[in-house]
């Protein structure tokens, strides 16, 4: 027999779910999940887990809204996906496009889950084409290295004296990776 599950979300301690709750049981929730304090983007909250856990084929997991079960629209594409390959619909209670138990919500869903890999995918090429470009002038991508001339200058004294890496950054205040990195770099540079 198929069931009407619910789950709500709050992310504080101090916030009250009583209202999801309430609205969750009078939209036809025979039992409601609930998670106090969890963030949305974490996969494993401890009452989500259980919910997932007590779901069959053939129930209707209803929320008030999908940010209660995901911090990410991809998150939320993903859990869909998810529990209708389980055979289990979902129904939310304030976005009427999201509602896997008529031929109608599925069909809205299934357009909304193509534009959003559609984004993901141009976001992606977008970024590696603006990567590539930079390269092609010499420009290298990501955070500027705390490894300014006169700490390399420094580093590489202090490693002819025979010091080791982890001295080194703990005398520049920098990480040991990023001694090691500076060191490599220069001593690919000087072909030594």
């Amino acid at each position: 027999m198929s069931a009407v599950i619910g789950y709500a979300r709050v992310s504080t301690r101090e916030q009250d779910p009583a209202a999801q709750e309430s609205e969750l049981l009078a939209a036809g929730a025979s039992r409601v999940f609930t998670d106090q304090g969890e963030s949305s983007k974490v996969r494993d909250r401890p009452q989500w887990l259980a919910c997932l856990d007590y779901l069959r084929e053939g129930d209707t997991l209803i929320v008030r809204r999908l940010d209660r079960i995901a911090g990410s629209e991809k998150m939320a594409i993903e859990t869909i996906n998810e529990l209708q390959e389980r055979g289990i619909d979902i129904k939310s209670l304030t976005e009427p496009d999201i509602d896997t138990t008529t031929p109608m919500g599925r069909a809205l869903f299934g357009i909304v889950a193509v534009f959003a890999q559609l984004r993901v995918d141009t976001i992606r090429e977008n970024t590696r084409r603006g990567l590539d470009h930079a390269r092609a002038r010499g420009r290298v991508g990501g955070r500027p290295t705390v490894m300014t001339p006169e700490r390399v200058h420094e580093a590489r004294r202090m490693r002819s004296e025979g010091k080791t890496i982890a001295e080194i950054a703990g005398v520049l205040g920098v990480g040991n990776s990023s001694v090691s990195r500076a060191l490599s770099a220069h001593s690919t540079r000087s072909g030594i």
